[in-house]
């Protein structure tokens, strides 16, 4: 495989950094995972990192075997995440009911496949077009798939914040989505991004910002984390992505390892 990729966060202007990110590939696959802790839940770090930890060690553990079906290597890993957050609180005897919205990419055969829950998003970018994206699990998008607010608001409703599925939610209030498969053509961008990048900044701006722009995917991730920063005007949120460029002319990736590389978003 032969790909460019990085990931950043930012903390903004909250007190605390509740976003989690990582990636980590072999000779056969590549994964990328974001989590957004969520706010209103007491510990929503610590949800959004066992989400992060539960990916990558079962991505450790494919080494041997391979991901043979990365849909369903998705749709599990993810329950059992959920699954390891609700024990975690159980047995900690923690306050509230800690949540995180996750989305998840596994790249296989130059085919993508993704899988989320909650309103942390995945873009396909393809010559400076969004030609796909996760689709949020809030209230916003649900009153824009009946009509009730045009879509092009939602990024600015004062609700947009109000989430109906995450990790760690009680019984029946969590779910996976999950893509079918897309085939990646060279120079495609993929970017995971919490709400504090697309809140701030359209899909089709940042699309627009990585076809132009001449400069390397670290320095145009960054400038889009401060253009983000900078339009929420002292009211950013905690702005974290993982982004990758896919083509012949990126580096060669071989590993007789698994390599997996979490983001310490605490001191960021």
């Amino acid at each position: 495989m032969k790909f460019s990729i990085y990931q950043a966060s930012r903390i903004g202007d909250r007190k605390y950094n509740q976003d989690r990110v990582a990636y980590a590939y072999s000779d056969q696959a590549l994964l990328l995972v974001l989590a957004d802790g969520m706010g209103g839940h007491s510990h929503g770090e610590l949800a959004a990192q066992l989400a992060i930890q539960t990916f990558i060690k079962a991505f450790e553990e494919t080494t041997q075997t391979g991901i043979s079906n990365p849909s369903n290597f998705l749709n599990l890993v993810m329950q059992n995440a959920h699954n390891a957050i609700i024990r975690y609180t159980r047995e900690q005897k923690l306050n509230g009911n800690p949540g995180t919205t996750c989305v998840a990419a596994v790249v296989v055969d130059d085919q993508i496949f993704w899988a989320h829950a909650g309103d942390s998003r995945l873009y396909l970018i393809r010559e400076g077009n969004v030609v796909a994206r996760t689709k949020d699990h809030s209230v916003v998008q649900q009153w824009a798939d009946s009509g009730m607010i045009e879509t092009k608001n939602m990024r600015t409703h004062p609700d947009r914040n109000k989430i109906t599925n995450c990790l760690g939610a009680e019984e029946g209030m969590f779910f996976v989505d999950s893509s079918a498969a897309q085939l990646l053509q060279k120079n495609d961008y993929i970017i995971l991004c919490s709400d504090g990048l697309w809140g701030p900044l359209s899909g089709q701006e940042i699309a627009s910002t990585l076809n132009l722009s001449p400069l390397p995917l670290p320095q145009v991730l960054e400038q889009l984390m401060d253009r983000a920063i900078e339009k929420e005007a002292g009211h950013s949120d905690n702005i974290t992505v993982v982004g990758i460029h896919w083509g012949k002319s990126d580096e060669m990736r071989i590993t007789t390892m698994p390599v997996a590389m979490m983001l310490d978003c605490e001191q960021v």
